[in-house]
């Protein structure tokens, strides 16, 4: 039985998101709160397996619920939910142990799906399962600390878009040679949205990252001077540039 924490002050989402794992048997809502403080004590008493973390909370904030427990050397996985877009809160929920951050408004369902993809056994992970190798972390926190590096924000739609992309190039490569009726429709499936809409929020998450100007740090990831100045890929090309970095790196 794995256990979910929920520690969120809109009551409506919190319950709503509770209700999410009604009926599934694997799983048990240990508690609900909108209290830090409390959920110190819930964690201390329970254990979760995943913790949802909203910043804002009675008593005292997300942030320091996340470094109270790092102080005392105990471990949950963290799904963070914030108002905020600012890279400095992003990057430091992440240095705090958050495997996400989600900015508000987020569907209960979609974070629902993430704690399940957080929480499961090795053995219902097959695409980490096909492609695990001797390395730190898991193939979406692999993804993630790409897009973190090269400047991918994670409040944006595509950032999820492009890191569903990339996983299913990893599991199944030759879709890449068709992701305007295969990868972008299946995409679009899974989060409710239409295919035009995923190619589009995609484009607009690369482009994202160019305007940055992490250039640098995309030719240090790739081990190659892959891209120069203002140039960048298409879609199709970025995928598939870090879904073959990824299968590389599985076969050391």
């Amino acid at each position: 039985m794995k256990r979910i924490l929920i520690l969120e002050g809109n009551e409506d989402f919190a319950n709503e998101l509770a209700s999410y794992f009604e009926g599934r048997k694997d799983y048990e809502v240990c508690g609900v709160s909108d209290d830090g403080t409390e959920g110190l004590k819930l964690i201390e008493k329970f254990s979760p397996a995943v913790t949802v973390l909203s910043l804002f909370l009675k008593s005292i904030d997300g942030f320091s619920v996340m470094e109270e427990l790092r102080r005392q050397g105990k471990k949950t996985d963290f799904i963070v939910l914030g108002n905020f877009s600012d890279d400095k809160i992003i990057n430091r929920a992440i240095a705090l142990g958050a495997r996400y951050y989600f900015m508000k408004p987020v569907s209960a369902s979609l974070v629902g799906e993430r704690v399940i993809e957080l929480s499961a056994e090795p053995e219902f992970a097959p695409i980490r399962d096909k492609f695990e190798r001797k390395r730190a972390g898991s193939l979406d926190e692999r993804i993630s600390n790409i897009f973190i590096s090269i400047g991918i924000p994670p409040h944006i739609k595509g950032y999820n878009y492009l890191r569903e992309g990339i996983k299913m190039a990893v599991e199944d490569p030759h879709i890449i040679n068709n992701v305007t009726k295969g990868l972008y429709p299946i995409i679009g499936e899974r989060f409710q949205t239409s295919a035009s809409k995923v190619e589009r929020a995609i484009r607009h998450a690369i482009e994202v990252a160019w305007n940055r100007g992490r250039i640098e740090a995309v030719n240090a990831i790739f081990g190659a001077r892959v891209y120069i100045g203002t140039e960048k890929p298409t879609n199709s090309e970025f995928i598939a540039l870090v879904a073959d970095k990824l299968i590389l790196e599985s076969m050391v």
